[in-house]
């Protein structure tokens, strides 16, 4: 019973395009949160001067908010795949059960 219930998921055209769609997604986060983490190390090894610039009269330089901002991009780019998981996705999700339940 459990195996014909999976196969008429899999069979599907909505299982088809939410996984085509959700992982499209979720690789497109991932490239975009790769080359901002690995650009932010590429500044530390290549141009440490830049980072090293002082913002106004205080101790802190550059490299802190840029930091802070990588942080702050990997939270927002989390919370837009959450927001998009609990509307578009879930709702997929619920189509594709109903189908199956009938």
């Amino acid at each position: 019973m459990q195996n014909d219930i999976y196969e008429r998921i899999r069979a599907n055209p909505k299982y088809q395009r939410l996984v085509q769609e959700r992982g499209r997604f979720g690789w497109i986060l991932t490239i975009l949160m790769l080359i901002v983490y690995y650009g932010y190390i590429a500044l530390i090894a290549f141009d440490k001067e830049f980072l090293a610039k002082p913002i106004g009269t205080g101790v802190t330089t550059l490299g802190i908010p840029i930091g802070v901002g990588v942080i702050l991009f990997a939270i927002i780019i989390t919370g837009i795949y959450v927001r998009r998981a609990n509307t578009e996705f879930d709702a997929l999700t619920e189509e594709i059960l109903k189908e199956v339940r009938k």
